[in-house]
């Protein structure tokens, strides 16, 4: 049960915030929201289609930019422990976002290729000789 309101407005020892320190809270999760939309439409953009690319990318670099200035605003001023860990976790994600973006621009005629085929083949048959042609025209590193 929770304890009845006392009209002193102090409760279990925590001060209620400030007005700038309110609007620093809703300024700061609000940031944390853009970063996760960012992220997550990095992601599904990526998945879409190979001609999509460049807007893959550009997403990433501004998800980048607000987890930097989240975890900088968090550094500062402390706020909040979830913005925090989700911060990091989205960090970790663009992480491997890059790599898939960057390994897909090195590769990005056979990547286009491979989607054209696989969104044509209509049997298992046909979608395996898509992974195979793929295979065949990437460089075999040894």
């Amino acid at each position: 049960m929770n304890p009845p309101n006392d009209s002193a407005g102090n409760q279990g020892g925590k001060h209620p915030l400030s007005d700038a320190a309110k609007a620093s809270q809703a300024k700061t999760h609000n940031l944390f929201r853009s970063f996760v939309v960012a992220v997550l439409g990095s992601f599904f953009v990526y998945q879409l289609d190979i001609n999509y690319l460049w807007l893959s990318a550009l997403l990433t670099a501004i998800a980048l930019v607000l987890g930097i200035i989240v975890l900088v605003r968090y550094a500062r001023l402390k706020e909040s422990r979830f913005v925090l860990f989700g911060t990091i976790s989205g960090l970790v994600v663009l992480a491997v976002q890059v790599l898939l973006l960057v390994s897909t621009a090195l590769f990005f005629n056979q990547v286009r290729d491979y989607q054209q085929c696989s969104r044509q083949a209509l049997t298992q048959q046909a979608a395996s000789m898509c992974q195979t042609q793929l295979e065949k025209s990437l460089p075999q590193f040894r």
